[in-house]
């Protein structure tokens, strides 16, 4: 017996709707502790408070272009020093969140960014167009958000508060 006309794409519909709702990017979900550097490729959000433990490097890495991070009113806090974000002094990579080469990025609060034995947001390696909005970055040892090496990026509606130090007093945004 033959099919009527029309019924095979009808068919073919139903079976590829759900695959094409299972390859629908979604974000991902950060909280808890982070023990080795996250690199995220596409967007996510924080759903708690992440404390991270990483030595040296960034604890959370924009990897892609276009990526939204959406840090959901929660904070990111790193090793140092409650008083003076360096914990003894500074740790030469460490970041909180690290934007190096990544177009039209954005990080977005509200959201805190604190303790980190570097920067607490550090944008560079010719990452253009990033949007850095309503996050504060509190105690950091260096810069609380830091721009190098890149150009045309926004930063707005954000306060840096009590970053720097001794020797490298630069601190603010």
């Amino acid at each position: 017996m033959r099919s009527p006309r029309g019924s095979v794409p009808v068919f073919l519909g139903l079976f590829l709707l759900p695959m094409a709702a299972a390859a629908t990017a979604r974000a991902d979900d950060i909280s808890g502790v982070i023990s080795a550097t996250r690199t995220i490729t596409r967007d996510s959000q924080l759903v708690g408070n992440v404390t991270c433990t990483v030595t040296g490097a960034a604890c959370i890495v924009v990897g892609a272009p276009g990526i939204t991070l959406d840090l959901g009113g929660f904070s990111v806090t790193g090793q140092g020093d409650a008083a003076t974000g360096c914990g003894g002094g500074q740790t030469a990579g460490e970041a909180g969140i690290l934007i190096a080469g990544p177009r039209g990025v954005v990080v977005r609060g509200p959201g805190i960014i604190q303790r980190f034995r570097g920067h607490g947001v550090q944008i560079s390696g010719g990452s253009t167009r990033v949007l850095v909005t309503q996050v504060t970055a509190s105690t950091n040892c260096l810069s609380g958000i830091f721009i190098t090496g890149a150009t045309a990026n926004d930063v707005e509606d954000s306060i840096s508060v009590r970053n720097g130090n001794n020797t490298n007093p630069c601190g603010g945004i």
